[in-house]
């Protein structure tokens, strides 16, 4: 299988077309729905690679429900499918953080290519947001272990080696990250 996909629309006859495409391509899909609350339950229980969803839709239209999914990271992407191809409705789809946009009726020949694509996007992107909380991470730690040290170097007149070294021997004497003793000298001196 190429990738998990939710399909929402609220015509019947458009998801089974589309769920017809996508499986004939290999593409698992995972779940239907019919408006956007449906979808974002859908997502909350699969967290796909991709939602393909219409834009019109009763009660939570398809532009709203793709603003929550792509804020809460319920799914890798999102491909919206509209009958209109304005620049407002565009630029709406570009703004909820949607990465495809197909205008009705579908033509297979770029439909699967757009799912590929929007799928390979959204990996790159969780891939980049991961390495991002990654960076972060070791840079606030980086900075509790700076402060530590400035705090032993303040304290007890230590220079700053003899402050790193302090830090790297009560971790490795205590067998934690340098992180936890770094916070908590960090903790007691604020």
């Amino acid at each position: 299988m190429n990738g998990k996909i939710v399909i929402v629309d609220d015509e019947p006859i458009t998801r089974m077309d589309i769920r017809e495409m996508l499986e004939e391509a290999d593409y698992n899909v995972v779940g239907e729905a019919s408006d956007g609350f449906e979808a974002i339950e859908l997502c909350k229980k699969h967290l796909p690679d991709l939602v393909i969803m219409d834009v019109q839709m009763p009660i939570l239209d398809g532009l709203k429900a793709s603003k929550r999914i792509h804020s809460e990271q319920l799914a890798g992407g999102i491909i919206l499918l509209t009958a209109y191809s304005d620049k407002q409705t565009i630029e709406k789809a570009s703004a909820v953080g949607a990465l495809g946009y197909l205008v009705k009726p579908l033509d297979e020949k770029s439909f699967i290519p757009m799912v590929e694509v929007t799928i390979a996007k959204g990996r790159e992107f969780r891939k980049l947001e991961q390495n991002l909380s990654k960076l972060t991470q070791k840079m606030e730690e980086r900075k509790a272990v700076e402060k530590a040290k400035g705090i032993l170097m303040r304290e007890n007149g230590y220079t700053e080696e003899e402050a790193y070294q302090t830090l790297r021997k009560l971790s490795m004497d205590r067998r934690c990250p340098m992180i936890e003793i770094a916070s908590t000298i960090v903790i007691s001196y604020d």
